[in-house]
């Protein structure tokens, strides 16, 4: 896939140990590939720093006081939305079978070599040429429909109504639901993964700007620069919803508008 086999893979570093998240990010300098985009020293901080940046990779700690690695796998697990990458690093092998269970991509022993960590990095690199092309396009290409569907239910109360695409604005996951702000209602909608809605829309209207959001391109009225050379878009309903872009995204994005 040639857009992921040149492009930079953006990462998260979660450690709590000032020391240790230092010793790695300056092993990965000699990376070129690799740009490190966040930083956080326990899992809670780590949630924000990963549903902000939206990164490729995250390298995370196992053992963190409150909410250790293993935990805020699950606890992203269960926003079903799509996942980075995760290398997790440890000074303990035991936790290797349960990382594994959890479809980590890698596990590294600390002290962390750096002819080790080149064995991760190009295998965050593999996957994400065979598997990363949705996350960086923003579409479905593979295996989409040949007629996108023109009308999708909206579940409010004990109605569901049949509104068209054209209407959706954006639709996002919260708790595990799918919810669609469309012009005129918002609910909830029977798909189960954004994925699965995105399959079934058109691919030149409907972009993945963000792990967690599909937007209509045709609903979107402002974009604005924000941190990380990503973007903030602008929502066209009532409330002027603010929806992020990652950095990925992002690029794609400014080319398509010529910004």
């Amino acid at each position: 896939m040639s857009i992921r086999a040149t492009a930079t893979i953006t990462a998260v570093l979660v450690d709590d140990e000032r020391l240790a998240r230092e010793e790695l990010e300056f092993l990965l300098r000699d990376f070129v590939d690799i740009e490190v985009a966040g930083v956080a020293e326990n899992g809670v901080q780590a949630l924000e720093v990963i549903e902000k940046i939206d990164p490729d990779l995250v390298f995370l700690d196992v053992q963190m006081p409150g909410l250790d690695g293993l935990g805020l796998i699950r606890r992203l697990q269960e926003k079903n939305v799509r996942l980075p990458y995760f290398v997790l690093a440890t000074a303990f092998d035991q936790y290797a079978v349960e990382a594994f269970r959890l479809e980590a991509m890698d596990y590294l022993l600390k002290p962390v070599e750096k002819d080790r960590l080149g064995v991760t990095i190009e295998r965050a690199k593999r996957y994400l040429a065979e598997h990363g092309e949705m996350a960086e396009s923003g579409l479905l290409e593979a295996g989409r429909v040949s007629s996108p569907k023109s009308k999708v239910v909206v579940r409010t109360g004990s109605r569901n109504l049949l509104i068209d695409t054209s209407e959706v604005i954006y639709a996002t996951i919260e708790d595990g639901l799918i919810q669609i702000v469309a012009t005129t209602v918002t609910g909830e909608s029977s798909y189960k993964t954004i994925d699965e809605l995105q399959g079934d829309l058109d691919p030149e209207v409907f972009w993945r700007v963000h792990r967690g959001y599909l937007v209509n391109l045709n609903r979107i009225r402002e974009v604005n620069p924000w941190f990380h050379s990503s973007l903030m878009l602008k929502m066209d309903d009532g409330k002027g919803t603010e929806v992020p872009v990652s950095r990925a995204h992002a690029k794609k994005l400014r080319a398509f508008l010529k910004l």
